[in-house]
């Protein structure tokens, strides 16, 4: 095997995306090198004789660096001394592979090289890339070393590269993405203070020194969550909110288990996920967003004395999800790999709540030795796929999550949310009709009847927004309504055709001697009864032609039947459930007695899900509503995280969730459904040790001549 040696050039082009992440690498090799200060200087950018200067103040190379180390592509020189020491400090390097000399090779064919150790000697080096690759052995390339007898331009130490017979042309446009992009390098969230970078540009004779930083605003955020993520997993984290116009700040801790992060990963088989622990490793994170209206542009343009085009784009340069490894840039490097999470196409699949990439700015802090399996690729666009850095990706869209609906909560406060007739009884113009009477006796002018007409313009206006809202949701439950339909039309015509196979088989060749194929054969009629029973769970959403109280159930077997479905999850929470084995026949249908009955179970499994394993019980409850007569009570509580007081107000309101993923529907429909039955459904947050309780009525089954309660 040999290596050609336009290997350099061919490599140079295909790893590094383009020379914006070229020239990115070499900052990070300064930074790598110990330097505090590192300047970047375009000469005469349009000409032929241009060039790009990269210098630091690091610590420099001897002679045996470049030899041993430099000359070596992809060498485990910075693997093997991943801690680099300075004047009594440590700084942990963040590149391993060995690959930045092909960002050279990228940006032009030609490199002159200056470099001092404190103390030692100055080196020049010299390298063609073309020279290199016109050779047919690569022991025929060669890069020349020669002492310099002028290290003027450092002080004790340092490197400076100078690259000749630049690839493409830098204007002053893409000079100014560099200088955007390099901003990134640092978080703009850290704490670091010790590395700074300075970019020189020269056009038309004039020059401008420019200390790459971000824009002041990004640490003003009108949302924001910051936190930690421990080593299994577990995220503890606090959402602030305030406006921009220097308004008081309100916060909230929020915290979630990974184990409730585990109940929201669709795909569980891609990977060995255990549900009790993660194994990414613990790391930090600050993502801040912002509205992106007029309005909210216009606070940030006012507060900060900036146009609103600046502001677009300082939020655009900076957007996204930012990984830093020992806080330097790993991930996004080029616009292509912003939405590297995913988040856009995320946020197609909900109307709504959901933030775009182009609203956050956001930055996750991990080390080398926390996080050791989550690595970037060697195009450094994208994460290395596995277990780990799978479950690192769910945490973070959980924490998107909790951002997202911290910030539809302070945007859609309690007092402004009502329940939808009330909503639609403001449309009623008889308020209005009376005060304009009253004015007419007392002979009010028309400029006196105006502004009472204007308040109530602004009352109907908002009103419309707050429906327009609640028919988003409802108009999902259509959706729901029309794939519920294919649904039960599917399950019901395939569960006919193999149930008559079934038959057929056990009435022609049974019964059979062979116990396996008996015991299979049973396995098959309860797999069919199980998906006929999916399917009259569908059916009251399916059939707009649904007749209801035409089919009775037992209260006590719909719950048996539902907490059946999730057995293996409550198995595995170690969750106990407490069901009477009372027998109390409600006229209810059974798939929509179902659909109350589960939704009140996978919000109680979620929940307890963060709190201790030998604590949890899911508690029903049924009896004789003393207070009504002829209809039953339930009463499901659980050993959860409860409920707040603000939140009790809203629960039952379309859109409200504290779930990361959940549309907030689920208890509006549980509720809408008793409410079909003349029924009205409550919460308290009082359950088992602080959990919350949900209680409901609905009516019981009329009894037969005998006395007994009628079921079918």
């Amino acid at each position: 095997m040999r290596i050609h040696p336009r290997v350099f050039a061919a490599l140079g082009a295909d790893l590094v995306t383009n020379d914006i992440v070229a020239v990115i690498e070499l900052v990070k090799n300064a930074y790598d090198a110990f330097a505090h200060n590192v300047w970047l200087r375009f000469e005469s950018p349009t000409t032929h004789d241009a060039f790009i200067e990269i210098r630091d103040d690091g610590c420099g190379m001897s002679r045996t660096t470049i030899e041993n180390a430099w000359c070596c592509i992809a060498t485990p020189h910075k693997e093997q001394n991943p801690i680099i020491n300075s004047n009594g400090l440590q700084r942990r390097v963040t590149g391993e592979k060995g690959l930045g000399r092909l960002a050279v090779a990228r940006l032009g064919s030609h490199l002159n090289l200056l470099t001092k150790v404190s103390g030692g000697s100055c080196w020049e080096v010299d390298i063609n890339w073309n020279d290199l690759a016109s050779h047919d052995d690569l022991s025929d390339s060669f890069a020349y070393r020669r002492p310099c007898p002028d290290p003027a331009c450092f002080g004790e130490s340092g490197t400076r590269l100078r690259i000749f017979g630049m690839t493409e042309v830098w204007n002053e446009h893409r000079i100014g993405d560099l200088r955007e992009n390099l901003s990134r390098l640092i978080s703009p969230f850290s704490e670091a203070d010790d590395f700074a970078i300075y970019l020189t540009d020269r056009f038309e004779g004039s020059s401008r020194d420019v200390r790459v930083e971000p824009p002041k605003f990004l640490s003003t955020p009108k949302y924001s969550i910051k936190g930690c993520v421990d080593s299994n997993g577990n995220v503890k984290a606090v959402f602030r909110f305030s406006q921009i116009m220097n308004e008081e700040p309100e916060e909230n801790e929020l915290t979630l288990s990974w184990a409730q992060i585990f109940d929201l990963i669709q795909d569980k088989d891609r990977f060995s996920y255990c549900d009790d622990t993660a194994h990414c490793g613990k790391f930090r994170f600050d993502i801040r967003a912002w509205d992106l209206d007029s309005e909210g542009i216009t606070e940030i343009s006012q507060r900060f004395e900036l146009h609103k085009s600046a502001v677009r784009k300082a939020i655009r340069m900076h957007k996204g999800i930012s990984i830093y490894r020992d806080k330097v840039l790993v991930l996004p490097k080029s616009e292509n790999s912003r939405d590297w999470l995913g988040l856009d196409l995320r946020r197609v699949s909900r109307v709504g709540t959901r933030l775009s990439t182009s609203q956050i700015v956001g930055s996750v802090f991990i080390t080398k030795q926390d996080n050791p399996n989550i690595d970037d690729t060697s195009d450094r666009e994208r994460l290395v796929s596995c277990r780990e850095v799978s479950e690192f990706e769910e945490i973070l869209k959980a924490v998107i999550g909790l951002l997202e609906i911290a910030r539809h909560e302070n945007r859609a406060k309690p007092d402004s949310q009502q329940p939808l007739l009330q909503l639609l009884e403001n449309l009623s113009t008889k308020g209005l009709t009376s005060e304009v009477i009253s004015l007419s006796k007392e002979g009010a002018m028309a400029s006196d009847v105006l502004p009472v007409v204007r308040e109530f313009e602004r009352s109907l206006h908002k009103t419309r927004e707050h429906i327009e809202r609640y028919f988003v949701y409802y108009s999902r439950l259509a959706t729901v309504g029309t794939i519920a339909h294919m649904l039960v039309h599917e399950v019901r015509n395939r569960t006919t055709a193999i149930g008559a196979f079934i038959r057929s088989v056990t009435n022609r060749f049974g019964p059979f001697a062979d116990s396996e194929i008996q015991e299979d054969l049973q396995y098959a009629g309860n797999a069919i009864s199980s998906l006929e029973r999916l399917a009259d769970t569908f059916a009251p959403l399916a059939s707009r032609s649904f007749r209801r109280r035409k089919r009775h159930s037992v209260v006590e077997d719909r719950v048996k039947s539902c907490l059946h479905l999730y057995r293996r999850e409550i198995t595995r929470k170690h969750i106990t459930c407490d069901v009477p084995e009372s027998q109390t026949a409600v006229a209810v249908d059974p798939g929509e007695l179902d659909a109350v009955i589960l939704n009140l179970v996978t919000n109680a499994l979620y929940w307890m899900a963060n709190t201790s394993k030998d604590d949890r019980l899911l508690r029903f409850r049924v009896a004789i509503d003393p207070n009504t007569a002829g209809r039953a009570r339930i009463s499901v509580s659980d050993h959860g995280a409860g409920i707040s007081q603000d939140d009790l107000k809203r629960v039952f309101l379309p859109g409200m969730t504290k779930k990361p993923g959940g549309i907030g529907m689920g208890l509006t429909v549980a509720s809408e459904l008793v409410a079909v039955y003349g029924g009205k459904m409550a919460v308290e947050s009082r359950g088992l040790n602080r959990g919350a309780e949900f209680a409901f009525d609905l009516p019981l089954a009329k009894k037969s001549k005998d006395g007994k309660r009628t079921v079918t």
